[in-house]
């Protein structure tokens, strides 16, 4: 027997749903706070001194944190190829200014503080916000879009057709339901920011801070509620017909029907319904937290909303990954856009082997960076830190 057929074609499928699920997480709960940090900047702080303490939270982690970003990027492209290409060629600008936003806050980091000028470090100071918040924003309208279905058809030799240029299609993509997304995304995010900012920062810059980030957590929950019942009510579900085992990644072999409601997942498989409750949960607890200026805690409190919020909407398409609303029986599923069966089996491997390293690596580089950022600290070193 070949060594890769020791796991199923479709159980590999399935795990390597549930990794990019892992992955996407991770980035949300860890380069989360960098962005809602950068986010809150100009808002959390009003001196240099205070900006740079701040930032400095953030400093030592934020290219960490980003690998998984990068992780998740290339899971798609190695594991799920269709994804990866109809979902590019769909949000290409929307896609172009994420990537811009993250090219533009590395430079803000390192060149912030680089000059006295209080208009050059003004600048940087915006640069960062708009790294932080023009992601949190975008992510959760791309998410909007997969669940109300994206405009594409596949042609018989699977290449992914949009209709209208780059402009129409990025219009295209701001959607009420998809912006109310982007907001609770930017809110969740916002809310991280805060609880990281209680943890790592002390003084002014740690209470206006867990005032924003109260505020952000209510509109995260009631715009995650609100979401929830336009699910019900107001968008189309997919629905996915029979599919055979193990069988080819083509997805115009497999038969799709629009209609009914995506949420009755929830009545097919019950037990989903712990991803909202998290949800929900997470966020009142942690708002609770920033309230009482409880740190550590409401922090993972703040970790569990985010993934009840991410882990609720793979739960609730599964087995769809992009649905099509001009063709759907183009759309992908975990049957039918995946890899070869040794190719997934050959990742899930080195997965196995170098994912653990990366999280002992993260522990570790947490564990030695623990403590607060103080103003003390930031003036002592001024020409060493951020």
């Amino acid at each position: 027997m070949i060594l890769f057929e020791l796991i199923e074609y479709d159980i590999l499928r399935v795990i390597w749903w549930a990794l990019l699920g892992v992955l996407l997480i991770g980035f949300a709960l860890t380069d989360g706070f960098d962005m809602g940090v950068g986010a809150l900047l100009p808002f959390v702080a009003k001196t240099d001194v205070e900006r740079r303490v701040a930032i400095n939270t953030v400093g030592p982690v934020w290219e960490g944190n980003q690998v998984w970003f990068i992780l998740g990027g290339g899971a798609i492209f190695a594991a799920w190829p269709p994804l990866y290409a109809v979902s590019f060629s769909g949000f290409y600008l929307a896609m172009f200014v994420v990537l811009a936003a993250f090219i533009v806050r590395p430079v803000a980091f390192k060149y912030r503080s680089k000059r006295e000028g209080a208009a050059w470090r003004t600048r940087w100071d915006w640069a960062l916000f708009a790294g932080g918040a023009v992601p949190s924003l975008l992510f959760g309208v791309a998410v909007g879009n997969v669940l109300l279905g994206v405009p594409f058809y596949l042609t018989e030799d699977l290449m992914p057709m949009y209709p209208g240029n780059f402009a129409i299609k990025f219009i295209g993509l701001l959607r009420p339901f998809a912006l109310l997304a982007g907001v609770v995304s930017l809110s969740m995010l916002l809310m991280h920011g805060a609880a990281w900012l209680s943890l790592k920062a002390e003084g002014v810059v740690a209470e206006r801070a867990r005032a924003i980030g109260i505020k952000a957590g209510i509109v995260a929950a009631a715009g995650y509620a609100l979401a929830g019942l336009w699910l019900a009510f107001g968008v189309d579900g997919f629905a996915l017909g029979e599919v055979a085992a193990n069988g080819p990644s083509n997805p115009l072999y497999s038969e799709v029907a629009r209609g009914g409601s995506w949420l009755s997942a929830y009545a097919e498989r019950p037990w989903i319904v712990i991803a909202p409750v998290m949800a929900f949960v997470g966020i009142a607890l942690a708002v609770l937290g920033l309230k009482a200026g409880r740190e550590v805690s409401t922090l993972l409190w703040s970790k569990m909303g985010i993934l009840g919020i991410i882990s609720s909407v793979g739960l609730t398409m599964f087995p769809f990954i992009l649905p099509s609303t001009l063709d759907p029986n183009s759309s992908l599923t975990v049957w039918d856009a995946s890899s070869s069966h040794q190719t997934l089996f050959i990742m899930l491997v080195v997965t196995a082997i170098f994912m653990p390293l990366i999280l002992m690596y993260t522990a570790w580089v947490y564990k030695v960076l623990w403590g607060k950022v103080t103003e003390a600290q930031v003036t002592e070193n001024a020409d060493t830190v951020y």
